[in-house]
């Protein structure tokens, strides 16, 4: 899946309160930054001191245990970060201590320039209010609160006036689908559209970071797939930074601009989807991405091989002959005032071309973008029946993808034993 790059600040939502932060912090309106680095979550009697055995090399220390173990990395501003692994990796752990829903046993965290381990309690309460919005499978909806007045309570507690903050719940409603049921009690809603309540509950405080913890794993399969559509499509519309837990690598492949994956407390591999899917780390990270639908991951710059370019003036014999010489059965012509197009040692061969300019064959060739993905490829070469020419979007060419070379982008080896 070709991911956009969200930098949208002028498609960003809008809010006429100002946007109160500690002091220090990154006044713009650019999502969160983020560093983590060498986190720790040690349960136990005795936590710090378990901790430095941990450190010590120790594998097990009695009546402790560690949740998280000593995890780093970065989220850039905007970006949506995705943590999976199996039940009981510490990936819900981990997203907890990054506000302190959970106190991190000992590490750094770094939310836009602010060391969160050291906030006071007056400082990260006020953080939670205007720039942090969590989102998690039970959302606790109030049951005594309609629908709009549910997803302005964030704004309500944040002392935003009571016209301004129903003027943005209202528009947050539109936005998640739900207007018409502003008047409604959680109780007659849908599964589905309480999680869209929640998740505009979320939203309409327009946090810088958003949290998302398995906020759709209950739901059926349309409704979980008719949310991840809006979550994606609100995060273009906003420029927040987000951080989604999930144990699903498809909906990880939806949603994520890099994903990590977690095992036991730690971090195994960080990448883009196309890494993770490609270049697994380890049998851990590929018995993940052995299911992974390859051909809506896979992008055409990826996999396309480095073609030979042939001036148009070449002629058929000459052509074939480069080709041999080079090992390849395709090149690339780019003639002056048409379009490139391949031709195949097979097309050289037809008796009827023998002796003829390459720039006189002019066969129909597709020319995709190298962020093209792997299913638009493919859909190209059967409508087409011919090898297409990769391009940058500055015209450059990246190379040629044949059936060949489709099958094995879509080919997946077998796990390590």
């Amino acid at each position: 899946m070709a991911k956009q790059i969200r930098f949208p600040l002028t498609g960003r939502i809008q809010i006429p309160t100002e946007q109160i932060r500690i002091p220090g912090s990154d006044p713009s309106d650019a999502g969160s930054a983020i560093h983590v680095e060498d986190l720790w979550k040690v349960y136990g009697p005795h936590p710090s001191r378990a901790l430095a055995e941990y450190r010590g090399g120790a594998a097990d220390v009695p009546d402790h245990m560690t949740a998280v173990r000593g995890v780093s990395f970065d989220v850039r501003p905007c970006e949506t970060f995705v943590v999976m692994g199996l039940s009981g990796s510490g990936k819900s752990t981990l997203i907890r201590c990054l506000t302190r829903l959970i106190e991190p046993t000992a590490g750094l965290v770094d939310i836009d320039g602010n060391d969160v381990l050291t906030l006071s309690k007056a400082q990260l309460a006020e953080q939670r209010r205007r720039d942090w919005a969590m989102v998690f499978q039970h959302f606790g909806l109030l049951p005594h609160r309609r629908v709009l007045q549910n997803v302005a309570y964030g704004l309500e507690v944040a002392g935003v006036p009571r016209k301004e903050r129903e003027d943005r719940a209202h528009h947050m409603v539109e936005l998640v689908g739900l207007s018409g049921t502003e008047n409604k009690f959680p109780s007659e809603l849908s599964g589905g559209m309480r999680q869209r309540v929640g998740l505009a509950r979320a939203l309409v405080q327009n946090p810088r970071l958003l949290l998302l913890d398995e906020p759709f794993s209950a739901l059926d399969p349309l409704i979980r797939t008719d949310l991840q559509d809006e979550l994606m499509r609100l995060a273009r519309a906003g420029s927040q930074t987000s951080i989604f837990i999930t144990h699903d690598l498809t909906e990880a492949l939806k949603v994520g601009d890099r994903i990590a994956i977690m095992r036991d407390g730690v971090l195994v591999q960080v990448g883009t989807p196309e890494e993770i899917v490609l270049k697994p780390a380890d049998d851990y990270v590929r018995r993940f991405a052995v299911e992974a639908p390859r051909a809506k991951v896979v992008r055409a710059e990826t996999i396309a091989r480095s073609a030979v370019e042939l001036s148009p003036d070449t002629l058929t014999d000459e052509a074939l002959t480069t080709l041999a010489q080079r090992g390849e059965g395709v090149a690339v012509v780019r003639p002056a005032a048409r379009a490139p197009f391949t031709v195949t040692a097979q097309d050289l061969l037809e008796p009827s071309r023998a002796g003829k300019a390459l720039g006189d064959l002019g066969f129909e060739t597709a020319t995709v973008d190298g962020d093209v993905l792997l299913q638009g490829v493919m859909k190209n070469l059967i409508d087409t029946g011919r090898p297409v020419v990769v391009a940058s979007s500055a015209g450059e060419l990246l190379g040629v993808i044949d059936d060949a070379t489709a099958v094995r982008a879509l080919a997946v080896s077998g796990t390590e034993s």
